[in-house]
């Protein structure tokens, strides 16, 4: 069954909501997207069209019994949102999850499935960037948040304005690892080059004078 909400109808829910909703829940999730980078700034320099939770894909049953008084709404195929049917186990291919409270006229909620193998995440982007699983989130201003050069990695495939934005704000804020980091990680996907690649050259070059 399809949701009968437009696809681009959002009100979505604000970080005190959301921090409200999972504060007890039990498994991990973290700020994604334009949210977390705003905790990761300290303010916001853009506004939001929607709000991005990560959570590891072993444990999304879980997270469905959390929102059990949610409608929620797999991305199957990506485009189109189809019912996430009661304890059924997305598999790897369909990793996004949309949602509103039962009595809403609008989207609330994005929900984002992380792969997962054993105790280390990897990205779908390629297998080869990977991690522990702990090392995937870290808090920011007391907000578990998707790590800044992993969600930077991600938001660099779209080269949006927002992203280049975005990116542009975290640079002078990351510390050496993290900056060594995305660009090993933009290196391995993107071997002809990205503008972000030489940014981050540039950038430690300075850093070294």
């Amino acid at each position: 069954m399809e949701s009968q909400i437009p696809l681009d109808q959002w009100q979505p829910h604000s970080l005190e909501q959301v921090r409200d909703i999972f504060a007890t829940a039990p498994f991990q999730w973290a700020l994604a997207g334009g949210y977390a980078i705003e905790q990761f700034l300290g303010t916001s320099i853009r506004s939001h069209d929607d709000i991005d939770i990560m959570v590891y894909r072993d444990e999304q049953l879980s997270l469905q019994q959390w929102l059990s008084g949610w409608e929620l709404y797999a991305a199957d195929p990506p485009g189109s949102l189809r019912k996430w049917l009661s304890s059924e186990y997305l598999p790897y291919g369909i990793h996004d999850i949309w949602g509103h409270q039962v009595d809403a006229e609008a989207w609330q909620l994005q929900l984002m499935l992380a792969e997962v193998e054993g105790q280390e995440w990897f990205s779908r982007r390629s297998p080869l960037i990977r991690g522990n699983r702990e090392s995937l989130i870290e808090h920011y201003n007391g907000v578990p948040c998707v790590r800044i050069d992993i969600q930077l990695m991600y938001k660099a495939n779209g080269l949006r304005p927002k992203d280049d934005l975005d990116f542009k704000a975290c640079l002078p804020l990351m510390d050496q690892d993290s900056k060594a980091r995305l660009k090993e990680m933009l290196f391995l996907l993107y071997p002809q080059g990205h503008p972000w690649i030489s940014a981050l050259v540039e950038d430690t070059s300075i850093e070294e004078r």
